[in-house]
This record gives structure tokens, C-alpha cells and sequence, in this order.
């Protein structure tokens, strides 16, 4: 069966950096677009960057410059590296995958000191 499993949250202090990884397994050819969401405590949840099989990128404008997306097809796996982390990154991050039907990992909490 298809399963998103995240990984690489954590607690850190504002200023660094965290690296999420989500592999999608049972998925034999690379879905067509993979994603990252997020959601904070009492709002709806948001996308955060988004990159097709061919590697187009793009990215909500709150975290633009500091994270990057980038996925291997081969192991059907999609990163979010997350610099200069902010407070306000602070949310339940969900990994996306979409092909012929669409994919959700259960998510991974991120959590920003100041």
C-alpha cells in the first residue's frame, strides 16, 4: 500500500535549520508533483513549496529564500530544507504527492524557539 512518512522535525532554537524528508513507499514511477504543507494552531493549513518530476519549483512567499524543495525520483522522496528558522515556521508540516490519485503523510511537528 502507499504510505508518505516524514521525518526530520524536531525542536530547535529560531535561527537554525532542519532538513524534512518524506519517502513515499509502495509508489513505483515518481508522482507527478510533490509538495510540502503546513498547518499552525488555529489556521488553515497552507502550502509551502511545491516541485514537479521535471523540478519546477515554487514557494509561498513567507519562506522564500529560506527553504528549498527538492526530491529524488528514483526513491520517490521529497526534502525541505529549512533555514534561518522562525518562530512563526512553528506548524504541523505535511508531505503532499500527486499522481493519479493524491498522497498525505500524517505530518511532523516543527517547532521554533525564540
Amino acid at each position: 500500500q502507499v504510505q508518505l512518512v516524514e521525518s526530520g522535525g524536531g525542536l530547535v532554537q529560531a535561527g537554525e535549520s532542519l532538513r524534512l524528508s518524506c519517502a513515499a513507499s509502495g509508489i513505483i514511477f515518481a508522482p507527478n508533483t510533490m509538495a510540502w504543507y503546513r498547518q499552525a494552531p488555529g489556521r488553515q493549513r497552507e502550502l509551502v513549496a511545491i516541485i514537479t518530476r521535471g523540478g519546477y519549483t515554487n514557494y509561498a512567499d513567507s519562506v522564500k529564500g529560506r527553504f528549498t524543495i527538492s526530491r529524488d525520483n528514483a526513491k520517490n522522496t521529497v526534502y525541505l530544507q529549512m533555514n534561518s528558522l522562525k518562530p512563526e515556521d512553528t506548524a504541523v508540516y505535511y508531505c503532499n504527492a500527486v499522481g493519479p490519485t493524491t498522497y498525505w503523510g500524517q505530518g511532523t511537528q516543527v517547532t521554533v524557539s525564540s
